[in-house]
């Protein structure tokens, strides 16, 4: 049987850079704080999570706001508080039933933005699609069902590739499909943290790839476009940039585990 995703892992690079990301992702999880308050590291990254992940969605608001106002009025930052908020109830259906998981991520993500009928279905032929991003136009619904079909199969299948490399698959097929037309960028970075948490990489949700992807802003929509391409080094360069956002943002949580100790 061929391991497709284990093939993307040996592209040039790609080992390097997963093997750098694995060891920010060990530092933070030999914290001494995280022992007794671990559950406090994992609901702050989720919040700084939410943040990020509607920042780069078109949302405005910052995490003092966040803190502080009870009903947010921005629909991006409405969905992705609400994603990050059942995110951990849904681990269990991501590995059993990927297209259920990425309907109701939907479902959470775009509540207050669109049509009740549209919620959790993949766009049909007259749907819109929001392109905060500038990736351009995207597929056709048919070649979405196709795709996000093939996606759901390949979770379903045994893989010798690390997590992190699986992660960024589902990040960039997501996002270069743009299944939903509103809200994508919300489900498909929620699916790359399930991924990482599913898979061993991140169990305790400690660490937010989106704050990464957020901090590594002005090469996300590039690297999205070199997946997008299809090219061997295209899709190595996105695992790259995908891994690079994972180190940072396990230093963001290591951040938040020294101010937790300094009190």
């Amino acid at each position: 049987m061929t391991d497709a995703l284990a093939d993307v892992a040996n592209l040039p690079g790609v080992a390097d850079a997963v093997d750098d990301a694995r060891r920010a992702v060990d530092r933070l999880l030999g914290h001494r704080i995280l022992r007794r308050r671990s559950a406090e590291v994992s609901t702050e990254s989720a919040l700084r999570g939410a943040r990020a992940s509607a920042v780069l969605d078109g949302g405005s608001v910052t995490l003092d706001e966040l803190r502080t106002t009870e009903n947010p009025s921005d629909p991006a930052v409405q969905g992705a508080l609400r994603v990050s908020a059942e995110l951990g109830t849904l681990t269990d259906t991501w590995r059993k039933a990927p297209r259920q998981a990425l309907a109701r991520l939907h479902v959470l993500a775009a509540a207050d933005a669109v049509d009740s009928a549209e919620l959790g279905r993949p766009r049909s032929a007259d749907g819109t699609v929001k392109d905060v991003l500038g990736l351009g136009e995207a597929p056709a619904p048919s070649e979405v069902a196709l795709r996000l079909d093939a996606l759901s199969g390949l979770l379903m299948e045994p893989t010798k590739a690390p997590a992190l490399v699986v992660g960024a698959i589902v990040h960039g097929e997501l996002l270069t499909l743009r299944p939903f037309g509103w809200g994508d960028g919300l489900v498909a970075r929620a699916a790359q943290r399930l991924t990482y948490v599913a898979r061993g990489l991140d169990p305790k949700s400690l660490v937010a790839p989106e704050v990464g992807h957020l901090e590594l802003a002005d090469a996300y929509a590039e690297a999205l476009r070199g997946y997008s391409s299809g090219t061997s080094q295209g899709v190595a360069q996105w695992i790259g940039h995908c891994a690079e956002a994972v180190a940072a943002a396990a230093r963001d949580s290591q951040a938040i585990c020294e101010a937790l100790m300094r009190g």
